[in-house]
This record gives C-alpha cells, sequence and structure tokens, in this order.
C-alpha cells in the first residue's frame, strides 16, 4: 500500500444550534469514498450515536446529518492534510491541522470531544492552543480499537449527552 498526500475532502458537519463538537483524526479511504464521516461498514459511531440517543440506526447521509444536528452535534476532525497511508493512524505525518474557528464562531460549541487517541493528540498539539477549550478524549469507534464491546463504548459515549439526559 502506498503512502499518499491526502486533503480533507468534505466539509464539517454543524448548524448554529450544535453545542457539543465531536472530533475524529482524519477521515478513511471508506469516508472518503463515501465524502461522508465514518463511511466504513465496521466504524461503529453510527450504532454508538444512535443507541445514546435512542434513535434507528441511521443508513442514508441525510439519516446521519439528522441524527448529529438533531442532536445539537457537530463533526469535524482535527487534520485538514497528511501524508497517510490508507486509513492507517500510525502511518499519519506532515499533518496540517483543520481551523475550527469558523465552527467555534458560527456555533454554541461549548464541549468538545475527541474520537480516539489520535485525534486528541492532534487536538491537544494545534488546536487547543487557538481555542482553549478543553477536550475529553473518548475510545476510538473505530474497528481498529478490538479492546472496546459495542456497549463499553457506549457506555464511555454517554458522557456525550447533554445533562438532563444522562440519568438514561
Amino acid at each position: 500500500m502506498t503512502t499518499d498526500f491526502v486533503t480533507h475532502p468534505f466539509p464539517p458537519l454543524f448548524d448554529k444550534n450544535a453545542d457539543t463538537l465531536i472530533l475524529g483524526s482524519f477521515p478513511s479511504v471508506k469516508s472518503r469514498e463515501a465524502m461522508f464521516f465514518y463511511g466504513h461498514p465496521q466504524n461503529r459511531f453510527w450504532k454508538v450515536l444512535s443507541a445514546i440517543f435512542t434513535e434507528k440506526l441511521p443508513e442514508s447521509i441525510e439519516e446521519k446529518k439528522a441524527i448529529v444536528l438533531n442532536h445539537h452535534l457537530a463533526l469535524w476532525d482535527c487534520i485538514y492534510s497528511c501524508m497517510v497511508t490508507g486509513s492507517s493512524d500510525s502511518s499519519i505525518k506532515d499533518v496540517v491541522p483543520n481551523d475550527i474557528s469558523e465552527i467555534i464562531a458560527n456555533s454554541k460549541i461549548d464541549r468538545i470531544f475527541c474520537n480516539g487517541t489520535l485525534s486528541y493528540k492532534m487536538y491537544r498539539k494545534y488546536i487547543f492552543p487557538t481555542t482553549g477549550i478543553e477536550a475529553i478524549k473518548l475510545p476510538s469507534t473505530s474497528p481498529a480499537n478490538a479492546t472496546y464491546s459495542l456497549d463499553r463504548l457506549i457506555n464511555e459515549w454517554k458522557i456525550i449527552l447533554p445533562e438532563p439526559l444522562k440519568i438514561r
């Protein structure tokens, strides 16, 4: 597999009502092909979201957008461009970070969560110095994170729920 210079191919997902930003690291090959977040069929992101919000599992991109926006979430990635081999986070180098200032300025974002270790490291290194908003690292929903069962991921990810819903 070759290492390629890749630029993030699709825009962030948010609206003016978003108060919680979820940051990934960089889209996988499958996500880049689908031109949308968490496009690998084995990534558990959409299963986790639908479980914690007690919604039907979204299948289409429109249904995925709806679950995100209806729950005042925003999705984006920490990396704008990089050298990467396939979808391997460990191969990522020569990082150019994404600028999240547009999202912050045009929404109500006051909470940031990072989907996995690389996202958290990239946020801390490149983005936190400009936002000053602390981020919480969540376990990755990637199929590469085999140490977490779906139930365990759901339990950990419940922290993104708005305060009144966390009781569930």
